[in-house]
């Protein structure tokens, strides 16, 4: 591109006429390396016009055209701004950051595990067993007194007490001392 004599002593007509005759071209050769992201396209299309600017040396070249530069210098933004994206970790919204599952600690439920194994294993066996087929066995209320030869009220009662005795035994783990 070779510029007029007006256009050479003011920058922003020069940057204005750059971007008429090659920002559309510009914008979809990036709009392809940035997989159909437009603003990232339209971002990348102002950063190659202002390197533009920035190199006054190569708007006045001998070569007839300015556009391979242009797309070479976007074609290098576009790189390392992928290369920059890569090497930080991915933003995330509050609201999605809200919404995660909380990550499982392993020890902790492991420690939990044996905490809750050994506070089942100091009910006496008859609360044991009513919780074993309540809880463990899924099981409801009338399967279970089928199941163990007892009342549905004894199974209640007994689930009770014995549901009463673990939250005492576990307390630490905020289940409370009351009911």
């Amino acid at each position: 591109m070779t510029l007029s004599p007006t256009l050479q002593h003011t920058d922003a007509e020069a940057l204005a006429e750059l971007q008429r005759e090659h920002g559309r071209a510009l914008f979809g050769f990036l709009l392809g390396l940035t997989h159909g992201d437009a603003q990232r396209a339209e971002d990348l299309v102002q950063e190659t016009l202002v390197r533009a600017w920035q190199h006054p040396e190569a708007l006045e070249s001998a070569h007839a055209s300015i556009r391979p530069w242009l797309f070479t210098v976007g074609r290098r933004l576009a790189i390392d701004a992928r290369r920059a994206r890569l090497s930080r970790p991915q933003e995330v919204a509050q609201e999605e950051l809200d919404q995660a599952p909380v990550a499982a600690d392993p020890v902790g439920c492991a420690v939990t595990a044996i905490d809750v194994r050994r506070a089942v294993g100091s009910l006496g066996p008859e609360h044991r067993e009513v919780l074993v087929q309540v809880y463990f066995r899924d099981r409801s209320v009338a399967e279970a007194a089928r199941e163990l030869g007892i009342p549905a009220g004894t199974v209640k009662s007994r689930t009770h007490y014995a549901l009463r005795a673990l939250r005492r035994d576990l307390c630490g783990y905020g289940y409370g001392l009351g009911a």
